[in-house]
C-alpha cells in the first residue's frame, strides 16, 4: 500500500511510446513541472517516450514544461483547450509545420469529458460548440427545444500531477487554485502519478480535507521546493538548459 517512489525518474520510467497523458494545471498553476522534466530527461537519453497524445488545458509556454516536450519532439498530437497562450511559440511552429496534431475541446467540455471518463460514463450531451465546426460529425439531439452535441468521455493511460500534501496511501490535498484538473484526471487515467510538496504518514491528512482517496493514485515523489512555469518563463528558462 506505500505508494512513495524514491525518485522522478522511476516515477516516469513505465510510460511507453504512444501513451495518452493527462497533464494537470491551468496555465502554470498546478502544473506537475518536475515529472515533466523527468520524462523529458528520460527520452534525451533513451529516445523513449515518443508520440504521446498529451491532454492539458493549453499547450505550453515558453521553453519549460509541455512546450519543451513538445520542442522536443515527443509529442504527436494535443488535446487541449487553448493551444495559444502567453507564449506558445513552440506549439504554433510545430503545428504550421504539421508536426503536431490538435483536436481543439472547448474548456468546460474538457474537465467534463475527463470527468465521464473517470465516473464511467461513455457520453454525454452539450449545448457547447453546436453549429460550430467542432461539432462536426457528432451525433445531435433536440431537447426541450435546445440542440446539443453528443461528446465522448476521455480517458488516458497515465495522469501526471501535482498535489500539496500526500500521504503514503496516496490520499491528496492541494493548494488553491492548483487543484483545477487534477481530480478529475486522476479518477480518468489508468496510472496516476503524483508530485507533492509535502509527504506524510497515514493519518497526516484529516480525512475530511482529502481532496482525491488514494484509490486514484498509484505513485508518489516528494518535490519540496517545485517550480512554478510562470517563474521559469520569467527567467528564460528552457529544459534541457541552452548552453553557448
Amino acid at each position: 500500500m506505500d505508494k512513495r517512489i524514491a525518485t522522478l525518474a522511476e516515477a516516469v520510467a513505465d510510460i511507453p511510446d504512444g501513451a495518452s497523458v493527462m497533464i494537470g494545471g491551468f496555465g502554470g498553476s498546478g502544473a506537475p513541472i518536475e515529472l515533466i522534466h523527468a520524462l523529458i530527461d528520460r527520452y534525451l537519453a533513451t529516445g523513449s517516450p515518443r508520440n504521446l497524445t498529451i491532454i492539458n488545458n493549453n499547450a505550453g509556454n515558453g521553453h519549460v514544461g509541455i512546450a519543451a516536450m513538445i520542442e522536443q519532439g515527443m509529442v504527436a498530437k494535443m488535446v487541449c483547450s487553448f493551444p495559444r497562450s502567453a507564449d506558445p511559440r513552440v506549439f504554433t511552429d510545430k503545428y504550421l509545420a504539421g508536426e503536431i496534431a490538435l483536436e481543439l475541446v472547448p474548456q468546460g467540455t474538457l474537465a467534463e469529458r475527463i470527468r465521464a471518463g473517470g465516473a464511467g460514463i461513455p457520453a454525454f450531451y452539450t449545448p457547447t460548440g453546436f453549429g460550430t465546426d467542432l461539432a462536426k460529425g457528432k451525433p445531435v439531439a433536440e431537447f426541450d427545444g435546445r440542440s446539443y452535441v453528443q461528446e465522448r468521455w476521455l480517458k488516458a493511460d497515465f495522469a501526471l500531477i501535482k498535489a500539496e500534501t500526500g500521504d503514503s496511501l496516496g490520499n491528496l490535498t492541494y493548494r488553491m487554485a492548483a487543484r483545477n484538473f487534477a481530480p478529475l484526471m486522476a479518477m480518468a487515467a489508468a496510472r496516476t502519478v503524483v508530485q507533492v510538496s509535502r509527504a506524510v504518514e497515514p493519518g497526516g491528512i484529516d480525512p475530511e480535507a482529502v481532496v482525491t482517496p488514494g484509490i486514484f493514485v498509484d505513485a508518489i515523489v516528494t518535490v519540496p521546493d517545485p517550480a512554478h512555469e510562470e517563474d521559469l518563463n520569467r527567467a528564460n528558462a528552457h529544459h534541457p538548459k541552452v548552453t553557448a
